[in-house]
């Protein structure tokens, strides 16, 4: 049973027809569209069961790529189903639903176990495509689509030396960017001429393709694999230009096929996939169908956002809300492998069609391109490669197809500009439907409702409409429209921090102003604490020491340039760096007592000094940024700790010279 603490009310309505006490609503599928429509459904009181044929509890697959990469652990990828706090859900995980049947209205799992129910809702999503390569059968060939593959693939990262990805598309890009943040040379061989061929045209995909290879990644188009090379595991592939590639890892990304075969044996109507109406039903009645395995009007969507749209409207028909499907604008607008993508609306096969004009602006020293797609003189469509800091607004006109006029046509060839270039926006001006969250299309307007209607909280809004459960891009624009400005958050673990930080600041203004300690007249053997700073094997002892803890601080300050350093949280280290600088201060006080020495131990003295108080600054300010930001305090339009963070940089620089010539004046003489 899954529990939540609050009622999602996104899909709630208080005359809901659906009888339900006799059988439950079965979802079939785990997935962001079925545990949506698992969500809505519990909002309205309806007993839910949803079948998870994975072994994983819900999980976002946005964040498979960095959890491939390295960039994110386990925990970091899993979601919590936003259900109401006596929801009726029921959850299997790791129970493949085998068959369907229609006439007793029940669902078979994989024990010949059988569940009945009112409403189905079908949710399998897909799988990913395997052409017919000879040799696709090799030790050695992987997929890049669900969390079972990225297991596979992070043990493989281990021994694997040459990778390469078949497939161009979103998939094999964010495929290849895991595996060459791995060090693995890494390949991509596309069919097509360009890169991302449903999304980008020539020029951007070009463009694309000279970000990527600037990465270290090898792109090769226009090229399909001929066969795969090997006896029992994959030792390279033959090219269709003759040419061959040693590898030994071999990764398909060549676009999906629904998971509809079930389906199909039960006697419902499929195409491409399972075919549905207007209301998301297929052709039993009382059967419906969401997400990747859906196709409405011939069209099929492989984005969440359109998931999430056809569990609403398949859940609000399911209570009695008769409410219609229309289809959704495709838009991609991401980062892949560092590169900035936005595609919207009508934007494939360009090349060929006589019925739309186009019009591009392109900045090579800045590497932007961007191109505008017009259908007699109304923008039906746009793509780019690069910031494009009107994209919220773009995307308004696209979904209102707005008329373009002559002058804006000459602005946007000339400056890449559209629209007026004004000062940007408050998100609390967009218009209603513009985009906030482009990961499941939620608007503005759709955010200003589930505030009016008591979504007081971020939680409380994103329990609402589902946005920010995705990439979280854009919680500061959904804390603007709560509150009117940005909301900041303190850092993780912020009491270790402040007292840490204190503690650092306390002991770097001791050490600068207290008067050196005294050391003992008499020569009588018996140990005295001023031995710890008058006798040499002590002051070797606690010198290495000390020159040992500065390695470590150095070392963990280029945590992100060291892949083995890469584990752990981020606020974990900063909290480890900060023992490190008290541990290092109470050293420095042995090694010393108090004595700031003269010439160059006196400038050695002052740069551990100013080391000390720079770092208790930073972390003091951190802690306390979320409180300074609020309130507006910013220096040279910079946060606070981040000024300090460099001056802390800057007073480490002299340290290693200092310490250097320290050891040599002390063993040379």
């Amino acid at each position: 049973m899954l529990l939540k603490d609050q009622k999602n009310s996104d899909c709630k309505n208080s005359s809901t027809v659906l009888d339900t006490k006799l059988n439950p609503v079965v979802v079939i599928g785990g997935g962001p569209a079925g545990i949506r429509a698992a969500e809505c459904l519990s909002a309205n009181d309806v007993p839910v069961i949803i079948f998870n044929a994975e072994r994983w509890q819900p999980y976002n697959r946005v964040k498979l790529t960095p959890l491939l990469s390295g960039d994110v652990q386990v925990g970091q990828v899993y979601l919590e189903p936003n259900l109401p706090k006596d929801a009726n859900v029921k959850q299997y995980t790791s129970h493949p639903i085998v068959g369907i049947d229609t006439e007793n209205k029940q669902v078979i799992g994989q024990f010949d176990r059988r569940f009945s129910y009112s409403k189905l809702i079908l949710a399998t999503g897909s799988r990913a495509h395997i052409p017919a390569i000879p040799g696709i059968e090799l030790d050695g060939v992987f997929k890049f689509r669900n969390f079972d593959d990225v297991e596979k693939l992070v043990a493989r990262s281990i021994s694997a030396r040459r990778c390469v990805v078949i497939g161009g598309g979103l998939l094999g890009l964010e495929a290849a960017r895991g595996m060459a943040n791995r060090k693995i040379e890494t390949i991509v061989v596309e069919h097509e001429t360009r890169l991302m061929a449903r999304q980008l045209d020539e020029g951007a995909g070009a463009l694309l393709a000279s970000q990527i290879e600037a990465l270290g990644l090898t792109v090769k188009t226009g090229l399909s694999v001929k066969k795969i090379n090997g006896t029992d595991r994959v030792e390279g592939i033959t090219l269709s230009s003759g040419e061959n590639i040693e590898c030994d890892t071999l990764i398909v990304c060549t676009g999906i096929r629904a998971n509809m075969e079930m389906v199909r044996d039960a006697g419902l109507s499929v195409s491409r996939a399972i075919t549905v109406n207007q209301n998301m039903q297929t052709s039993e009645e009382d059967i419906y169908a969401i997400g990747e395995c859906a196709e409405y009007n011939g069209n099929t969507y492989g984005l969440v956002g359109p998931g999430l749209e056809q569990a609403t409207i398949a859940v609000n028909n399911i209570i009695g809300k008769t409410e219609s499907y229309s289809g959704s604008l495709p838009t991609t607008k991401l980062k892949v492998v560092g590169s900035d993508v936005f595609s919207m609306g009508d934007v494939e096969q360009l090349a060929e069609r006589i019925d739309i004009n186009t019009i591009t602006y392109q900045n090579s020293e800045k590497a932007i391109y961007r191109r505008l797609i017009l259908q007699k003189n109304r923008l039906v469509g746009a793509m780019a490669i690069g910031d494009w800091p009107e994209i919220n607004v773009l995307q308004n006109a696209i979904v209102q197809q707005k008329f373009i006029w002559p002058w804006q046509k000459l602005s946007f060839q000339k400056s890449g500009f559209l629209f007026s270039q004004k000062k940007p926006q408050s998100v609390t001006d967009w218009p209603a439907a513009a985009t906030v969250c482009n990961c499941t299309g939620v608007t503005r307007g759709q955010i200003g409702d589930a505030i009016s209607q008591g979504c007081v909280t971020f939680d409380a809004v994103k329990r609402e409409t589902s946005c920010s459960t995705v990439c979280g891009s854009c919680k500061p624009l959904i804390h603007e429209l709560l509150a009117g400005k940005p909301k900041y958050e303190p850092i993780e673990w912020i009491k270790p921090v402040l007292i840490g930080s204190a503690l650092a600041l306390l002991a770097a203004l001791i050490t600068l102003i207290a008067p050196g300690l005294p050391a003992r007249d008499s020569v009588i053997p018996d140990f005295t604490i001023d031995m710890l700073w008058t006798d040499g094997y002590y002051k070797q002892v606690s010198g290495f020491t000390l020159l040992g803890l500065s390695v470590i601080a150095a070392i963990l300050s280029l945590r992100k340039n060291i892949k083995f350093l890469s584990f752990g949280a981020y606020s974990g280290w900063r909290a480890f760096h900060i023992i490190i600088g008290l541990l290092a201060a109470f050293i420095l006080f042995l090694h010393t007592g108090f004595h700031l020495g003269e010439n160059l131990n006196f400038w050695l003295m002052l740069s551990f000094i100013a080391l000390g108080l720079t770092g208790a600054l930073t972390g003091l300010l951190k802690a306390g940024e979320h409180r300074l930001l609020e309130k507006g305090m910013r220096l040279n339009n910079e946060a606070p700790a981040k000024i300090t963070f460099w001056l802390h940089i800057i007073t480490f620089w002299p340290l290693p010279v200092l310490l250097a010539l320290h050891i040599l004046t002390v063993y040379y003489y």
